[in-house]
């Protein structure tokens, strides 16, 4: 088996203190260098096309939203999980680029909506395909059994830190 940083880490830990089990640092320290890892690569993709993961994420989240591609600022709120002066800010943002705009909410005159522009959703499906194809090459040394396998261990792990959280 190939050694990697983590290994190097943990083994140092299992010597200095042997006394303590360090697998779950082992876990948790390869999820968050993976993280970091995928983030440098999906980063370099966005920049490609003059946006960042939080731009994009909007942007996606309008494009996954379907025709119309419009969305309440409460709902990109609910599906980015990010705070309201930050949406604030990225809207603010993607609107000065012409990649969104805001509509008055045709149910409620007191509110608005966000779309995507002409312009943001030719830029998203775009930036979506090249995302596609980075995150397909930062995977593609795993064999398909193994990726479908990694996903069902990441899904448990996710069920059981929510559980442990709860």
């Amino acid at each position: 088996m190939c050694m990697d940083h983590v290994d190097f880490i943990t083994e140092q830990w299992a010597r200095e203190r042997p006394d303590l089990d360090v697998n779950a640092m082992g876990i948790i320290g390869r999820v968050a260098r993976l993280y970091l890892s995928y983030q440098a690569g999906m980063q370099a993709t966005f920049a490609r096309f003059g946006l960042n993961a939080a731009k994009f994420d909007v942007l996606a989240t309008l494009r996954r939203a379907g025709a119309p591609y419009r969305l309440s600022p409460g709902n990109l709120l609910e599906a980015t999980m990010v705070t309201s002066g930050t949406m604030t800010n990225r809207i603010s943002r993607l609107e000065s680029e012409g990649l969104v705009q805001r509509q008055i909410n045709p149910d409620d005159s007191r509110s608005f909506l966000i779309e995507l522009s002409a312009e943001g959703l030719d830029l998203i499906d775009q930036v979506l395909e090249a995302h596609v194809a980075t995150q397909e090459t930062l995977l593609a040394a795993m064999p398909r059994a193994e990726r479908e396998a990694f996903q069902v261990l990441l899904s448990r792990a996710q069920i059981a830190v929510d559980q442990a959280l709860d």
